[in-house]
């Protein structure tokens, strides 16, 4: 497995990915991909790469990116303010669980401390067990609704 950098021509990737990162509960249905195209979703990976602070990095086994975490500066469901970067992470399903993510994460962090990014933040459904990864890294939460927790990581 390899660790590394983004690639601009794998930026493509990004769309597919959010997808992947969409917490779908215990029993419900995966929603379409047209879910995509919704504005919400389209700011996390459209023109990826043209804005100040677009940052992400790939687990790559055997030749196939399988899973990416970026930060955009965003203002998405853990927005926490303009100079806090957005963090989205995502594993292909037959990948999680077996400390990828942590490695990625771990990457990412080194990076984006090298850049003077102090703080991350990131909106998880209080259902999906990412969270306690999160925790594990150094996410606190600073606040949370009745469905989800908005976390911050100070670098």
């Amino acid at each position: 497995m390899l660790i590394r950098p983004m690639k601009q021509e794998e930026y493509f990737l990004l769309a597919e990915f959010l997808y992947q990162a969409i917490f779908v509960p215990e029993g419900a249905k995966q929603p379409d991909r047209a879910i995509l195209q919704l504005p919400e979703l389209q700011h996390y990976f459209s023109d990826f790469g043209t804005k100040a602070g677009d940052v992400a990095w790939v687990a790559e086994v055997d030749g196939q990116v399988v899973g990416v975490a970026w930060v955009r500066h965003i203002r998405d469901y853990g927005y926490v303010d303009d100079q806090t970067p957005s963090l989205s992470i995502a594993l292909l399903e037959g990948y999680r669980g077996q400390g990828l993510g942590s490695r990625l994460l771990q990457a990412l962090f080194a990076d984006l401390k090298s850049r003077q990014i102090q703080r991350l933040s990131l909106s998880v459904s209080k259902e999906n067990p990412a969270h306690f990864l999160y925790r594990k890294l150094g996410f606190r939460i600073l606040r949370e609704n009745e469905t989800d927790f908005v976390m911050v990581l100070e670098l």
